[in-house]
C-alpha cells in the first residue's frame, strides 16, 4: 500500500496546481488519473480550441487581406493541418505537466481510482489493482458535456465539443444548441472555415450570463458574418436519418424544422460526481456537484473538492485557484478563500468577450447606485491602426464611492484586457485611481482608462 500526505483524484487544471502546490509545502503527494494529464482544459478544451481560434483568425486575415493592401489571390485550406497542429500544441503541454510532477517530485499514479474510505483510493489499470492511502484527498474529477434527453450524442451526426475539435473536414451545415462561450467559440471557428452556422439558444440572448449590451454586440458581428442566430428557442427533438438530421425547434409556440448535416451539443457540463465512491464515504452532494465551504472541504473534513465537480463557475482557473487554497488548507498553511466576485470569464470567438464582477443589471438589482462608462474601440487609434474596431470597454461603479463594482470588455484583445481590471478589484480601486493612471498611447488599453473618465464625465476621446 502506498501511504502519501495528500492524494489528488484528477490530474487537470485544479488537480495538478494541487499538486504542485501541496508538494512546494513539503507533502509527499500522489495524483491519480486515467487520462493524460492536463485534464478536458489542455487536452479537449481550453488549450486545443484556442489554437482552432487563431487559425480561424489568420484566415479571416487573409481572406481580407486586401485591406491592408495585401493581395492574396490564391490560398489553400488544408483543415487537417488546422486540427493536427491545435493537437500537437495539446500534447506538448500535456507532456510538460508530467515534466512538472517529475521536477516537483509528485507520484503519478496511472488509472480510475475509487474512494473506499475516507483515507483510500483504490486504483485500478487493466486488470491490475494498488490501494493508495493518504491523510487528505483532493477531488478534482472535472466535468462532462450536460446531454438532455433525445440528444444523446453519436460522435458522428450528433456531437459534443470533443468531436467538433477534430471532425476530418468542415461541414456544410452545422445547428449547434447552446449559445454560452462554447458554442459562440466554434459558430464563431466553422463560420470562418465556411460552414452555414445555425446557433440556437433559449435564452433571450446569446452568451446569456454576459452584460446584455456585451451579448448585442457579438450577435450583431456574428449575424454579419452570417452565422443564423435563434434566441428564446428551444430544440425540441433531434430526428437523425441517414444523409441528414433533422433539428425540431420551437419558439413563441410556432415550430420549425431545419435540416443540417451535424448537430453539436454544447448546453453546458455536468460534473463527474458518480461511480467513485463519493455516497459511500459520506460526501454530501447538491444538484450534481459537490458540497464545499470556502477552503474547499467537502462534508467529509479531510476530503477536499475542487473545480468543475464543485459547480459554477466552471473555468479552468477557477479550479487552479481552488487547488491552491485546498492544499496549503490541507497543509495545514495559512490561505484565503477564492473571491468569487472577482472570476474573470473569457469567450474566445472574434469578437472576443471578458467581464469580471456584476452587470449592469445585476448591479441595479442589489442595489448600487451607478455609474456606468463606455468606451468604443472605433474611437481608439490602435484599434483603427490595427484594423479592428469592433466593440467597446463598459465599467460600472458605485456612484458614492467610485468603487469597481464590474468591467465588460467586447473587442479583438478583450481577454488579454481584462486583467488590468482583475488586479485592480482586488486592490479595491476607484474609477479615479483607474482614470488617472498613465496607460501608454497607443494602445487598446487605453480604452479601460477612457471608459472610467466616460463614467464620471470626463471621456476626452468620445
Amino acid at each position: 500500500m502506498a501511504i502519501f500526505d495528500i492524494a489528488i483524484l484528477g490530474g487537470g487544471p485544479g488537480g495538478y496546481v494541487a499538486a504542485i502546490r501541496a508538494a512546494q509545502l513539503g507533502q509527499k503527494v500522489a495524483i491519480i488519473d486515467k487520462d493524460r494529464l492536463g485534464g478536458i482544459c489542455l487536452n479537449w478544451g481550453c488549450i486545443p480550441t484556442k489554437a482552432l481560434l487563431k487559425n480561424a483568425e489568420i484566415l479571416h486575415y487573409v481572406k481580407n487581406s486586401k485591406k491592408f493592401g495585401i493581395n492574396i489571390s490564391e490560398y489553400d485550406v488544408d483543415f487537417g493541418k488546422t486540427v493536427k497542429r491545435s493537437r500537437d500544441v495539446s500534447q506538448r503541454l500535456s507532456k510538460g505537466i508530467e515534466f512538472l510532477m517529475k521536477k516537483n517530485k509528485i507520484t503519478h499514479i496511472e488509472g480510475r481510482g475509487v474512494l473506499k474510505s475516507a483515507n483510500e483510493i483504490e486504483v485500478t489499470k487493466g486488470k491490475k489493482k494498488e490501494t493508495v492511502k493518504a491523510d487528505k484527498i483532493i477531488i478534482a474529477t472535472g466535468a462532462r458535456p450536460k446531454i438532455f434527453p433525445g440528444m444523446k450524442p453519436d460522435g458522428k451526426q450528433v456531437i459534443t465539443s470533443k468531436e467538433a475539435m477534430i471532425l476530418k473536414t468542415p461541414p456544410k451545415k452545422m445547428v449547434i444548441i447552446g449559445a454560452g462561450a462554447i458554442g459562440a467559440e466554434f459558430a464563431y471557428f466553422y463560420n470562418e472555415y465556411g460552414t452555414e452556422v445555425h446557433l440556437m439558444e433559449m435564452m433571450p440572448n446569446i452568451l446569456p450570463v454576459e452584460d446584455v449590451d456585451v451579448s448585442k454586440e457579438v450577435e450583431k458581428s456574428f449575424k454579419k458574418s452570417g452565422i443564423k442566430i435563434y434566441t428564446e428557442t428551444k430544440v425540441t427533438q433531434i430526428e437523425k436519418l441517414k444523409t441528414k438530421v433533422k433539428v425540431h425547434t420551437e419558439k413563441d409556440e410556432k415550430s420549425q424544422i431545419i435540416d443540417t448535416d451535424i448537430v453539436l451539443n454544447a448546453v453546458g457540463v455536468t460534473g463527474n460526481i458518480e461511480k467513485f465512491g463519493l455516497e459511500d464515504v459520506g460526501v454530501k452532494t447538491d444538484r450534481g456537484a459537490i458540497t464545499i465551504n470556502e477552503f474547499n472541504q467537502t462534508s467529509v473534513p479531510n476530503i477536499y473538492a475542487i473545480g468543475d465537480v464543485t459547480g459554477p463557475p466552471w473555468l479552468a482557473h477557477v479550479a487552479s485557484a481552488q487547488g491552491h487554497v485546498a492544499s496549503e488548507h490541507a497543509a495545514g498553511h495559512d490561505t484565503h478563500p477564492v473571491d468569487y466576485s472577482n472570476i474573470p470569464g473569457c469567450t474566445y470567438c472574434q469578437p472576443q468577450v471578458a467581464s469580471l464582477g456584476l452587470t449592469e443589471a445585476a448591479a441595479k438589482e442589489a442595489g448600487h447606485n451607478i455609474k456606468v462608462g463606455r468606451f468604443d474601440f472605433r474611437a481608439s487609434g490602435k484599434a483603427l491602426a490595427t484594423g479592428d474596431s469592433t466593440g467597446f470597454v463598459k465599467i460600472i461603479f458605485d456612484a458614492k464611492y467610485g468603487e469597481l463594482l464590474g468591467c465588460h470588455i467586447v473587442g479583438s484583445e478583450a481577454t488579454e484586457l481584462i486583467a488590468e481590471l482583475g488586479v485592480a478589484k482586488a486592490l479595491e480601486t476607484t474609477w479615479q485611481e483607474i482614470a488617472m493612471t498613465v496607460h501608454a498611447h497607443p494602445t487598446l488599453s487605453e480604452a479601460v482608462m477612457e471608459a472610467a473618465l466616460d463614467a464620471f464625465g470626463q471621456s476626452v476621446h468620445q
